[in-house]
């Protein structure tokens, strides 16, 4: 059964390329983005993991820990790491798991549980590990979207995402389409009139059941 949003992510240990973790342990108090790749030294994941390390300080300011995972040693991580950051011009502080044994891709759904990695092997026969997973300090699954190979992931799309499930939880709210920050929020359908009012102040009702209202 595949992992679906809100279920408990997997806790797993794994070496690292800055060491052992558990991954549970390693979450701890704050939100989490597993980000997957099928290989190192590939030309789009590098252009990718170059742009997490560059949001370093956006996910700090947000109380996120992001962490890689790709079907790879530790030895070539760290290796690939050079390369990473001579792109992005920055340095990779976050960790990138060994999946060597897809231990952690299987337990992900990312790969069948009867997926091996052939002699010789290339990307395509992990090319499902290309996904992104959005996790809450409770350890559940707030969000998942997966890309093919040939296409680079948005990372200031997971951020707005980011920011959208922070602000629902924080709130109480819903988000509109194209939503940013700062921009109208929607009041969720189960808070009727008379409490909108008293916890939001004033708010626009465009149909009964589409309220907005800025926070």
């Amino acid at each position: 059964m595949g992992l679906r949003i809100n279920d408990t992510v997997p806790d797993f240990k794994a070496q690292t390329s800055e060491g052992e973790i558990s991954f549970h342990d390693w979450i701890g108090d704050s939100y989490a983005i597993l980000f997957s790749h099928p290989k190192d030294f590939t030309p789009v994941c590098t252009t990718e993991f170059g742009a997490v390390a560059q949001l370093a300080d956006e996910w700090d300011k947000r109380n996120t820990k992001v962490i890689g995972v790709s079907v790879d040693g530790v030895e070539d991580h760290i290796k690939w790491k050079d390369d990473i950051e001579k792109f992005a011009g920055t340095k990779a502080g976050f960790p990138i798991i060994a999946d060597e044994g897809l231990a952690v891709s299987k337990a992900f759904d990312m790969l069948p549980a009867d997926a091996y990695l052939p002699d010789g092997r290339t990307p395509a026969d992990s090319q499902t590990v290309r996904s992104v997973f959005i996790i809450s300090p409770e350890k559940k699954l707030l969000l998942s979207m997966t890309y093919p190979m040939n296409v680079g992931r948005n990372f200031g799309e997971i951020l707005r995402a980011l920011d959208a499930l922070q602000t629902a939880a924080g709130h109480g709210v819903a988000l509109p389409a194209n939503w940013t920050p700062g921009q109208d929020v929607v009041i969720p359908v189960a808070v009727d009139d008379e409490a909108a009012k008293a916890k939001f102040g004033d708010f626009e009702t465009h149909f009964p059941y589409l309220r907005m209202t800025k926070l």
